[in-house]
């Protein structure tokens, strides 16, 4: 028996045993010897002080005993309000609410979701990258902020965690939030207006390989008026320093010959980025059931970057040998720059006691540029100089209307309207030894491109007594996509009419064990890059001007996109069980399956092309048939004490999901989805002392060595990736909070690689086997949190 199965009996083995635990231990509060530290929670008595007497009074013990139980209370509804969210839910849902995202100190959102039970992200251990569910990458999670999508060049981890008011995560699409999420929906909330006054303060550093990284944040929240308008304002600025090693080989073996050739880069990059962020909500009450939000919403970033590698080939090149580009150093330069603003507005009226309207309208605009200079070396003698500006303009905006009615029967009827349109206009200019980069003329240097989105749903819910919930949604979307250059056009056009089952089934009067059953489809659309036909000329093998362009090689393609792709289509199927605890936390397990058609994968193909004389390997993205995946995603989160007699309430989280796939057309066994492991692991566990005003935690992320089967020719493989964390926080009083925390505390290379065939006439059997060697390294963090 394999780990992988080890590891899977294990945790099936673990549901029942705590299930039966559970069963075993009473549902009663927290035993009297263990109530919250009753000096900085209980409030003063408004009652006058009773005389001194020799024994406290019976009804002072009864007094005492009722703000115990009082207290008891409070922090369970505080422990389990994202559960009740979670619970009350007839869709399969996740929420995430602040005490959860500052637990660790996290310092971006990656972090935060890789502990998440069948989450994980992109890139080397402690850095974030990109986030996908279930293993899914390229887009098959659907990454939303305040229900809608951010213009190109957003990434979730610009978006600081102390502007997150919580983060809800829907493992089955739903009619509200779209159906392009085949791995499911990540939604994050910004912070809310509340009328309860809040004026807090972050200050620190990340240390990273002897780099300082100082950040700041300031959040403010009040009333606007006594008719219940209030306002929040967050402000977050921060410096990111990055330094790394730079270490990649590539080796080429002609197999029918016998010979080979090493390729060998090694050199280091820095990466300085700061930016800032804002973040507002206000809210009024117009009176008559009517209300009014404004949501302005800044992001500005700024960053430049550094590098130099020598470049090593054994033997060296020969003179008119096709190969790589000959020479032995390199040195590159940029400076990029995003500025994005957006203001969303949304207005409520109630009709009546059963009816609401609402509507939503966003406008916003993004502006990014970005200069590079490379800079290629032979023997001290500059062969190459590359210089690139670039320039993007993004402007979109979106108008969504809802109409719900609610039932006397518990019959909650919702119907909508959505548009949504976004438009982007690229230029580019290029030097190459001060000479325009020629082999591109007839495409341009000069991109406008659009996308219209219109959709109409329509979802209701129901309940069928005290155990049954239902829903069922309807959705129809289309999305159209248009571009143009100098000398050709590009439009593309898909719809999408998506059907949604949900159910809910309570085993218990108590409702703490139920039964999730979803039926669903949905989709991926391809997005504007891989639509767009604009090539791209890779830098290994550029056409430098006034010379014919040559060959290239398979693992070194060209890129362009394919204005006849079609969307992916995924029929899927969720059952899940969960047990909510009486003391806070939940045992669950969720198995799932999707059967997905037309299944999108870049793919090199040699191809004649209008920019070289000679066909070149040309990577574009293809509709190469069908795929199905499934998976199994266990959970545990609870305290300690309540299954273990007198022991500390520690809080344990826990998870473990499993993995499989397969891609008809090709060959196994590591025929997978892109970037889908076997498995992902999560420990972790926290405890706030008794005897000192301190709370401690750590927890362990685990994503094994996994290889994958891209095309017939090429395979894709990395190494295991185990990120380790802790925190401490030291209370120093009522409203000031310090905390210490470290990521990634046992750092690990992470390598990854490919093996890929290329046929050509010449060399029938030449394989190619590529390496990039990370390292990785523990981040320091140290921050005072304050409230004024």
């Amino acid at each position: 028996m394999n780990a992988s199965s080890r590891l899977t009996l294990g945790a099936l083995a673990l549901l029942p045993a705590l299930a039966c635990a559970q069963s075993a231990a009473p549902a009663t509060t927290p035993p009297a010897d263990d109530p919250p530290p009753a000096p900085r929670q209980a409030r003063p008595d408004p009652k006058p002080a009773p005389a001194p007497a020799s024994k406290p009074s019976s009804a002072a013990k009864d007094g005492a005993n009722e703000r115990t139980e009082r207290l008891d209370r409070v922090e369970l509804q505080g422990s389990a309000s994202d559960d009740t969210l979670r619970r009350a839910s007839t869709a399969a849902k996740i929420v995430i609410g602040r005490e959860e995202i500052e637990r660790f100190g996290d310092s971006s959102i990656g972090e935060v979701l890789k502990r998440l039970p069948g989450v994980t992200t992109g890139g080397r251990p402690g850095r974030g990258g990109e986030i996908r569910m279930r293993g899914m990458g390229g887009g098959y999670t659907q990454i939303l902020v305040n229900g809608e999508r951010m213009p190109p060049g957003f990434s979730l981890d610009q978006l600081p965690p102390e502007q997150i008011e919580r983060i809800e995560i829907m493992r089955a699409p739903t009619a509200e939030y779209g159906a392009r999420a085949v791995a499911g929906t990540i939604n994050v909330v910004l912070r809310e207006a509340l009328q309860r006054r809040l004026n807090e303060l972050r200050a620190g550093f990340q240390l990273e390989r002897g780099r300082l990284s100082p950040g700041f944040s300031w959040t403010r929240n009040d009333k606007l008026d006594d008719q219940g308008g209030a306002y929040n304002l967050t402000v977050n600025a921060m410096q990111g320093k990055r330094y790394d090693d730079v270490h990649n080989e590539t080796l080429t073996r002609a197999l029918d010959r016998g010979t080979e050739r090493l390729l060998v880069n090694r050199g280091q990059s820095e990466d300085d980025r700061r930016s800032l962020n804002l973040t507002a909500r206000l809210q009024w009450r117009l009176g008559q059931g009517s209300t009014l939000a404004l949501q302005p919403f800044v992001v500005v970033n700024r960053g430049n970057t550094d590098g130099a590698f020598n470049q090593t080939q054994t033997p060296r090149a020969l003179p008119g040998d096709p190969d790589y580009y000959n020479f032995d150093q390199v040195q590159t330069e940029g400076h990029n720059r995003f500025t994005m603003m957006r203001l969303n507005g949304q207005w409520s009226q109630r009709l009546d006691e059963a009816s609401r309207l609402e509507l939503r309208a966003g406008v916003g605009r993004a502006r990014s540029n970005g200069d590079t200079d490379r800079l290629e070396s032979l023997a001290g003698t500059v062969k190459r100089e590359q210089l690139d500006h670039t320039e993007s303009r993004n402007r979109s905006w979106s108008l969504n209307g809802k109409y719900s009615h609610q039932f006397e029967n518990e019959h909650s009827l919702v119907m909508g309207l959505e548009g949504e349109g976004m438009s982007s206009d690229q230029t580019r200019t290029c030097l190459q030894n001060g000479l325009s980069c020629a082999y591109l003329l007839d495409f341009g240097d000069d991109l406008d491109a659009a996308t219209q989105r219109v959709a109409v749903y329509a979802q209701d819910e129901w309940s069928m007594g005290p155990q049954w919930s239902f829903y069922a949604g309807l959705r129809w979307e289309q999305i159209r996509t248009e571009s143009k250059a100098k000398n050709y056009a590009v439009s593309n056009s898909a719809g999408v009419t998506t059907p949604l089952l949900h159910a809910v089934y309570k085993l218990d009067e108590k409702r703490r064990d139920q039964i999730r059953m979803s039926l669903t489809r949905s989709y991926k659309s391809p997005n504007l890059q891989d639509l767009i036909a604009r090539p791209s000329i890779n830098s290994q093998y550029p056409c430098l001007p006034s010379q014919p362009c040559g060959p290239n090689e398979i693992n070194y393609p060209d890129r362009m996109g394919n204005p006849l792709l079609k969307p992916e289509l995924a029929t899927g199927v969720d059952i899940a069980y969960e047990k909510y605890l009486a003391k806070g936390g939940i045992l669950s397990a969720n198995f799932f399956v999707r059967r997905i058609q037309d299944l999108i994968r870049n793919q090199p193909e040699l191809e004649d092309v209008s920019w070289a004389p000679v066909q070149r390997w040309v990577s574009r993205p293809r509709n190469i048939g069908n795929a199905r995946t499934m998976g199994v995603e266990l959970e545990a989160k609870f305290r300690l004490d309540e299954y273990v007699d007198e022991a500390w309430p520690v809080n344990i989280r826990s998870n473990l999901s499993l993995f499989r796939s397969r891609v008809d057309g090709i060959q196994g066994p590591n025929n997978k989805l892109d970037q889908q492991p076997d498995y992902t692991l999560n420990l972790g566990a926290d405890y706030k002392l008794r005897s000192l005003p301190l709370s401690v935690g750590a927890s362990l992320n685990y994503t094994p060595a996994n290889t994958i089967q891209q095309t017939v020719l090429s395979e894709a493989s990395s190494t295991h990736k185990r990120v380790l964390d802790a925190f401490v926080a030291w209370q120093v009083n009522r409203d000031t909070l310090l905390r210490l925390s470290a990521s990634n505390l046992a750092p690990l290379d992470y390598n990854t690689g490919s093996i890929t065939y290329a046929p050509t006439l010449l060399n029938p059997t030449r394989e190619i086997i590529s390496q990039n060697l990370g390292r990785s390294f523990t981040v320091w963090q140290l921050r005072l949190e304050m409230k004024i």
